[in-house]
């Protein structure tokens, strides 16, 4: 599969790294506008720099990542669709909603696939523990609650601390459930950034199924972990360690769980969907419900009040 990187930021670098390492794909280029840096890089990974998108999306692609900022997702997604090209775009699918749709209805249009790099559903942890919800282990799940926190990145500027880490826990609590959220409450502010730096994020699914988000760019060591609790057991999740431990009244137990890079689980996905049409995890549609949680957060916290999510 010949696939293109558009943006060479930190992600991107990382998207560039894995594709140059699977044996069944071919990478085709890099796009940035810092020609210096996409030089630099096509060097290092043995491909070819560019400096505009439209002209990587006239090499015959089978698909691409794009890594951009939030903002410029919808005119280069749109680009791409248009070259009848599919792709991966980094969360969130957009900088709004209006954006997402046009996106999402493009890729249905065109027949693209799109997916959206929701990178904790590729996580091995929350792979497993989805199974184990499934299987009914741990009895009906009522409470999910997550903890996202660690020191301020000055790489982030555009967006709070709810749009860049709260979206993973919030997509990730209705993925596990299995469900759309239907109101969201917060408490939220701003002491470092010109943006809301800290969060907590209350999540109400359908039959009161509740999820809790805390988040914040002021603890100084990384933090990300997750619990679900059932009405048979209780599930501790540690993203970074990718450790699951379920607890029941008899038992405490380690899950087994096969470590592994997120991020290559991810573009492996992709590559497969692209090359034989299977069912994406994180798609277009997905991305916008989470993308709608957050954005109803943010009018949550800035109102006082609780957020209805139709």
């Amino acid at each position: 599969m010949r696939i293109g990187v558009i943006g060479a930021g930190a992600m991107g670098q990382n998207h560039l790294r894995i594709y140059s390492e699977m044996q069944n794909v071919e990478l085709a280029g890099i796009c940035d506008t810092d020609s210096t840096r996409a030089e630099y890089l096509a060097k290092k990974y043995g491909t070819k720099p560019y400096f505009d998108h439209k002209k990587l999306l006239e090499q015959g692609l089978d698909g691409v990542s794009i890594a951009v900022p939030t903002t410029l997702h919808a005119r280069v997604a749109l680009d791409t669709i248009d070259s009848g090209t599919h792709l991966l775009v980094e969360k969130p699918v957009a900088d709004n909603l209006e954006n997402a749709d046009v996106i999402i209805n493009a890729a249905h249009d065109a027949k693209v696939k799109l997916m959206v790099g929701h990178i904790e559903r590729y996580n091995p942890a929350v792979t497993r523990l989805k199974e184990i919800i499934g299987s009914g282990m741990l009895g009906k799940i009522v409470s999910i609650s997550s903890r996202r926190v660690g020191p301020y990145n000055p790489r982030i500027r555009d967006v709070g601390i709810i749009m860049d880490l709260g979206v993973h826990d919030v997509d990730v609590i209705s993925y596990l459930y299995g469900r759309k959220i239907n109101e969201v409450y917060t408490i939220a502010g701003s002491d470092i950034h010109s943006f809301e730096d800290h969060a907590s994020i209350l999540l109400r699914c359908d039959n009161n199924l509740s999820g809790m988000v805390e988040t914040n760019w002021l603890t100084p060591h990384k933090i990300r972990n997750l619990t679900a609790i059932g009405l048979k057991g209780v599930a501790y999740l540690d993203y970074i360690k990718q450790t699951l431990e379920l607890h029941d009244e008899m038992w405490i137990r380690t899950a087994k769980v096969e470590t592994r890079e997120p991020l290559k689980n991810e573009l492996e996905h992709f590559v497969k969907a692209i090359s034989n049409g299977s069912t994406i995890v994180s798609n277009g549609e997905t991305s916008r419900h989470a993308l709608q949680v957050v954005m109803a957060a943010i009018e949550s916290y800035q109102t006082g009040k609780a957020v209805e999510i139709k």
